[in-house]
């Protein structure tokens, strides 16, 4: 009896931890990448509570089984786990420090992980903001765009406190296929802000390269092959060439369209720009990049794929 009854009490423990692990989570942000990332949430089980400032966002969410309520602070009242995904560091603080803002009602305890891709000393200052009002606040930027934001096979990048990190772990794996733990808060947005910074430069290179060869005679599609087989390949040579006509399914076979916009490119390239400044980094091609994208933004190529580069070159041409 003695024995049965541990059992059960062993099944009720691992029960009730199965079950807290399904409490609601909330949701801030319902962009092209926090709305799929909010579904995957749901498709693991996890009551979403969510909000965006624009909400139109919300219905398609809430037709799937979130519920929807109206403000940052108003999630923080319901959820003692909160997601948040926005544009850049202005919309960040608003949403956490605002007057309708997640701190203004968040419990004690709660786990606060921002997915944005923002300046790391916003990151700093939000977790110091977090940390007095007694909640935790970790970075957790991702790597991959919107086609993995649907097929949940996103990287994230965790700055943040490491004992907080599994719990943040156990949401994120609901998201992505790859969770890395990168050390204290900013170090997330740190990693991504390099790595954005060269997918920049090499999708630069790739463009200006394809174009050349062409220049010189060569076959778009043969040119690429040679260079996948050779010291020149990238990610940008071989999972997502630029040049129309060399590889299906990416935004050069479909006019630019999708992906990761031209816009977004700049703005995480002046997020490098400014703390290569502020850490006294030299980043000349860094630099150079954020130049090239910001004239592309002023000259029709905004919402555009940034791979569209290849395109503008190809227009700088008859200048």
């Amino acid at each position: 009896r003695q024995l049965h009854y541990s059992a059960l009490m062993l099944f009720m423990s691992v029960s009730m931890r199965s079950m807290a692990s399904k409490t609601p989570v909330g949701f801030v942000g319902l962009g092209n990448m926090g709305s799929p990332m909010a579904k995957n949430l749901l498709k693991n089980g996890y009551p979403v509570i969510a909000t965006d400032v624009f909400p139109e966002s919300c219905k398609e969410l809430q037709e799937t089984g979130a519920q929807v309520v109206d403000s940052p602070a108003e999630v923080a009242e319901k959820a003692d786990r909160i997601i948040t995904m926005l544009p850049s560091s202005p919309n960040v603080k608003e949403v956490y420090t605002g007057p309708n803002g997640i701190l203004k009602k968040v419990k004690k305890g709660t786990l606060l992980i921002d997915s944005s891709t923002i300046d790391p000393a916003v990151s700093k200052e939000m977790a110091i903001a977090a940390e007095k009002m007694g909640a935790v606040f970790m970075d957790a930027p991702v790597s991959g765009g919107v086609g993995a934001a649907n097929m949940a096979k996103l990287t994230f990048m965790v700055g943040g406190v490491e004992e907080e990190y599994h719990a943040a772990q156990e949401l994120l794996t609901c998201m992505g296929a790859n969770v890395v733990y990168c050390g204290q808060v900013g170090t997330g947005q740190a990693a991504k802000i390099c790595n954005n910074m060269l997918l920049a430069i090499g999708m630069i290179g790739t463009a200006e390269t394809m174009n050349l060869g062409i220049r010189l005679g060569l076959d778009p599609k043969l040119l690429a092959k040679i260079l996948n087989m050779s010291s020149g390949r990238c990610w940008s040579s071989d999972t997502y060439n630029p040049v129309p006509g060399v590889m299906e399914g990416v935004p050069s076979a479909n006019n630019y369209q999708g992906g990761f916009g031209t816009t977004l490119m700049a703005k995480d390239l002046g997020l490098a720009q400014t703390t290569a400044t502020n850490t006294k980094t030299p980043i000349p091609l860094g630099s150079l990049a954020h130049q090239i994208f910001r004239v592309m933004c002023s000259r029709g190529y905004a919402n555009k794929d940034f791979s569209s580069v290849f395109q503008f070159l190809r227009e700088e041409e008859g200048q």
